[in-house]
């Protein structure tokens, strides 16, 4: 600050600690909230001296303080010396992967000295942790924690942790995050009755033993109004309803959820068609289904929950990936601005044959989906050797692309090559000008220069002018890996030449 002076402006200096204590306290704020709203910058700030540690302590709501307890805290001695502020319950902290099994001994012990802080409790995160250590933990949380606000755990060996049937008390109004990951809890929907308020919510690699009938599932989710993300999640196929657990018919009156806006599903389609049957989602904007391989797929229900939810309306850009252990289309509009790739679906089998054959029984059960499709990408990521590809016949790529009717932009790219010949063949005979009628463009990733690829691509080209359908042939070069799931072909990095065509009209 300068000030005139009679030889001259005089410079006041002010220093940090002229400054009062509200302003102090902005800047703390500030400084222990960068990045992290739970952060443990606000230790350092109470060793500067008794003032700053004053104005911190008579904070603790303003600065969110929280003393976080990892496997390497000494926690007994840790809560002793500091003021009784909320405990946040961590696993690593700074410590690295893999953890020396004495860390994760004693870091258990540490663990349930916190939780007998069960009043002060507000967070958990035990996510990988052994199954045998963690079963002592849940041991240990057996009564009420009202604090608890956010609760992850995941055990990551066998036999499946189960948890006690007074988990939390039984009851958890406060929680705002619930992740629990190959976990069994027979009593769960006492738990999910008493948690209206939760947010997130998330029941992964579900074992047999921790099965939850659909019907009992939607109940659950009825009292959570709040709700913005639901994952469901079984381990094996194993998991759905037997003779003596038929699900009920669905109700005339489904249940709304009325802030859901992500959906995840890991099971058998019998599970999900009882589960959607009785939900509507208003404001769902993305869905990531994975199916278990399955020889037929009886899907009804799904297109209608799909046609219910204007979201997935105007879908126009799809992508086919197939993956060594599972096959993945994604379903997309090109102009998305905020999440690019609305509706995920994948299919867990082995080889590409059976893969085609499994996604095209999916596309022709849901065709209305596929009726505003104007581009179609598809590409191939295998892994191994080719013998674990499978036998295939060319038509059954007709038979998946006999649901693409208005797609009139075909990508295929540079890691199907051994397929790029094959199925422009298969187009080019007179019995397939029905599939892909109003193809117009065909995108090559790379390999227009391969004789076997320009043969085929003549044929094509000559066999749709032939029948009253031109269609242009393009090189097309993608900019090093490209994303399956974006939503424009500038995100993908594409560049199309336009000059090289075999379009001889």
């Amino acid at each position: 600050m300068a000030k005139m002076g009679c030889t001259g402006p005089l410079v006041l200096q002010v220093t940090i600690g002229t400054l009062p204590d509200d302003a102090l306290l902005e800047i703390f704020d500030f400084y222990v909230h960068r990045g992290n709203p739970f952060s443990e910058r606000w230790y350092t700030l109470v060793h500067v001296c008794r003032r700053w540690r004053s104005i911190v302590f008579a904070s603790p709501r303003r600065l969110n303080l929280r003393l976080i307890c990892t496997l390497k805290t000494p926690v007994r001695e840790f809560l002793e010396i500091w003021p009784a502020f909320p405990i946040i319950i961590k696993k690593c902290g700074e410590t690295t992967w893999p953890i020396e099994i004495w860390l994760l001994r004693e870091g258990a012990d540490g663990i349930i000295a916190a939780l007998e802080h069960s009043n002060r409790v507000c967070e958990i995160d035990l996510w990988g942790f052994p199954g045998r250590l963690l079963g002592g933990v849940v041991a240990a949380m057996q009564e009420p924690f009202p604090e608890l606000t956010d609760l992850e755990l995941k055990a990551i060996d066998e036999p499946a942790l189960v948890l006690p049937d007074m988990f939390l008390g039984g009851s958890a109004p406060g929680l705002r995050t619930l992740l629990l990951d190959g976990i069994s809890f027979p009593a769960a929907r006492n738990l999910l009755l008493s948690a209206s308020d939760l947010v997130d919510l998330g029941l992964g690699d579900l074992p047999h033993s921790g099965y939850i009938p659909p019907e009992v599932m939607v109940t659950c989710l009825s009292a959570m109004s709040r709700l913005r993300t639901l994952d469901l999640g079984f381990r094996s196929p194993r998991s759905h309803p037997t003779s003596d657990q038929a699900s009920s018919p669905p109700p005339v009156i489904r249940t709304v959820l009325p802030a859901l806006v992500a959906l995840g599903f890991h099971g058998v389609s019998e599970y999900f068609e009882d589960l959607v049957a009785r939900v509507d989602t208003p404001l769902l904007t993305g869905m990531r289904i994975t199916f278990f391989n399955e020889l037929i797929f009886d899907i009804s229900q799904l297109p209608q929950f799909i046609s219910r939810t204007k979201t997935f309306k105007g879908i126009d850009q799809a992508c086919v990936l197939f993956h060594e252990n599972f096959v993945e289309l994604k379903l997309s509009l090109q102009d998305a601005t905020v999440d690019h790739t609305m509706l995920v679906l994948q299919i867990s089998c082995s080889g590409i044959d059976w893969q085609l054959s499994s996604l095209a029984q999916f596309c022709n059960s849901v065709l209305f989906l596929l009726s505003t499709l104007e581009c179609l990408y598809i590409r191939k990521k295998l892994y191994g050797e080719p013998s674990l590809l499978g036998d295939m016949d060319n038509a059954q790529w007709m038979e998946l692309l006999q649901p693409f009717t208005t797609v009139n932009r075909l990508y295929l790219s540079e890691d199907l090559r051994q397929h790029v010949a094959p199925i422009l063949e298969e187009l080019a005979k007179e019995r397939t000008t029905e599939v892909l009628p109003a193809l117009q463009s065909v995108f090559i990733e790379s390999l227009l220069s391969s004789r076997p690829v320009q043969d085929a691509t003549e044929s094509f080209v000559a066999s749709r002018q032939c029948f009253g359908h031109p269609v242009g042939v393009h090189h097309w070069e993608t900019d090093g890996e490209w994303d399956s799931g974006s939503t424009s072909e500038d995100e993908f990095g594409m560049e199309l030449d336009s000059e090289w065509e075999v379009d001889d009209t």
